[in-house]
């Protein structure tokens, strides 16, 4: 059976930025990467916080460039709760060149990065 693909629809600054397309790899780490595609589509409801479990409307909190991009942290939003990704961009690397623009060595962002929208494909 092939590796689920999910997808990021981003806006950069409240502007539609486009979609990210990860492939993740279920046979390398099933059950991370099965709470990882749940999350994308919302399918478990509402956690313990009382917040949906999905990444919809989360920032990306951190974004250096040419290292990393951080987000999805829906409980808390600063990077101490979520989930981790195991897989691999395999469209959209011009989106996340764009949003790498309003990073910083720091990881703080000049303009709020959102999952607009997300999903399984």
């Amino acid at each position: 059976m092939a590796n689920p693909r999910v997808f990021f629809d981003m806006t950069v600054g409240g502007a539609p930025a486009g979609r990210i397309v990860m492939e993740l790899y279920k046979d390398a780490v099933p059950r991370t990467v099965e709470n990882f595609r749940a999350l994308c589509t919302g399918e478990k409801g509402v956690g313990k916080s009382g917040k949906p479990l999905h990444y919809k409307g989360s920032a990306f909190h951190r974004v250096i460039p040419d290292f990393m991009c951080q987000g999805g942290d829906f409980t808390r939003g600063n990077g101490t709760g979520g989930e981790s990704i195991f897989g691999e961009v395999v469209e959209g690397m011009d989106v996340v060149k764009n949003i790498e623009k309003v990073g910083s060595r720091s990881g703080t962002c000049s303009k709020q990065v959102v999952i607009a929208d997300c999903g399984q494909l």
